[in-house]
């Protein structure tokens, strides 16, 4: 993480907004904002891959090169095709959409590679519930189970109560590498506090943020020459 890159993706009229006038408390934000947008997705995989890991011990799963599927296994003469998210609320109706289109299209692709079992299409979600767990559809292709939580770790291993016992190794090790963290967040922030007072402020150690919004917003020269400006 570095404080030109991060820089760039985030909106500095968000943080003028806030009144974030001391650079330290600027840095800090954006740093936090990016660890935030980073987290979910890395704790995802982490977990996504354990299921895997599960399924692949209990059941000899397999993870997919299908689209939408992260994850095939075969269990009492079904063919299962489960796609893993984090939570439930992981897409909009269009991405929805598409993740039946998929299931529907690996569907094709399972038939033509020999199975002759049920395909049941699975939406598999680490924590959260689904109270109605089949997504029903006109077209049998497109229909498939939302297994979330409990539900969902219950459906993987067969055990009800996995979904508690995951998370005791979780908070050993997040125990453990508590002090590592804080003194690597620590020097991130330091060091990006000093690039940016070295580059954002004025010479009477206030935010530039003039020489800020141009460095994210302030289009190339060249750009504007193409346009005939």
């Amino acid at each position: 993480m570095k404080l030109h890159g991060v820089l760039k993706r985030k909106n500095p009229y968000l943080f003028k907004a806030k009144n974030l006038e001391v650079a330290g408390e600027l840095v800090k934000s954006v740093v936090d904002a990016f660890l935030s947008s980073q987290e979910e997705t890395i704790f995802g995989n982490l977990l996504e891959g354990f299921a895997i890991h599960v399924s692949k011990t209990l059941y000899g799963g397999v993870k997919s090169e299908l689209k939408s599927v992260d994850l095939e296994f075969e269990r009492e003469g079904n063919c299962y095709i489960v796609g893993i998210k984090s939570g439930t609320s992981w897409g909009n109706s269009d991405q929805v959409n598409k993740m039946r289109d998929n299931f529907k299209v690996a569907r094709k692709l399972l038939r033509e590679r020999g199975v002759t079992g049920e395909i049941i299409a699975v939406n598999g979600c680490i924590y959260g519930r689904d109270n109605v767990p089949f997504k029903n559809h006109k077209d049998a292709g497109k229909r498939y189970f939302k297994y979330a939580g409990q539900e969902f770790w219950r459906f993987i291993s067969g055990d009800d109560q996995l979904y508690q016992e995951i998370i005791r190794p979780i908070d050993k090790e997040a125990r453990r590498k508590d002090e590592d963290f804080k003194k690597a967040y620590a020097a991130k922030i330091n060091e990006m506090t000093m690039s940016f007072s070295e580059e954002f402020m004025t010479e009477d150690k206030q935010i530039d943020w003039v020489k800020l919004v141009d460095y994210v917003s302030k289009r190339e020269p060249e750009f504007g020459k193409s346009r005939g400006e």
